[in-house]
């Protein structure tokens, strides 16, 4: 119990380092959707919320936890692939709700798990290495940014759930 205190400690001080959130006022004050526009590093996500119609949906009352990936987050994505999710809401409502676990899940908790099921059904894998957390290939950056619906973990990777 110790080491997994320390490992979650030190993910958190490590993610705070590596990518910079601007926190929400009170985590009361703003829901998933407010906290990720004010961070300013989710525009892309954010854009993509709405288009997939969405946006309403993160801001009920959950609680959720959503696995963000950032804008550089989204380059990474092959452009082929972008366009397709682009052009098909459905497989784009897929993707984003395969970054959304119900219930509120923070690091601490988080790293307890080997798996999440996702809203879009299909389940993400969670790996603990070192002081590194990962859902699938997605590194944590940062984890518990809290909302007041929810949480928050950065990722550095986009989730594209699996096909079958």
């Amino acid at each position: 119990m110790k080491k997994l205190l320390s490992i979650v400690t030190l993910v958190a001080m490590v993610g705070c380092v590596a990518v910079p959130v601007a926190p929400a006022r009170s985590s009361g004050n703003r829901d998933i959707v407010q906290t990720a526009v004010a961070a300013g590093q989710f525009k892309t996500l954010a854009k993509l919320l709405k288009r997939a119609g969405l946006v309403n949906a993160l801001r009920q009352p959950g609680p959720f936890t959503v696995f963000a990936p950032t804008d550089a987050a989204f380059k990474k994505v092959p452009r082929r692939t972008l366009n397709v999710l682009l052009h098909n809401k459905a497989k784009l409502r897929a993707v984003l709700l395969y970054h959304v676990v119900a219930g509120k899940r923070t690091a601490a908790d988080v790293v307890k798990l080997s798996s999440a099921r996702t809203l879009n059904g299909k389940a993400v894998r969670i790996r603990v290495s070192g002081a590194n957390v990962f859902v699938n290939s997605a590194k944590v950056t940062r984890p518990d940014v809290m909302a007041s619906n929810g949480v928050i973990h950065v990722i550095n990777r986009v989730l594209i759930p699996p096909s079958r």
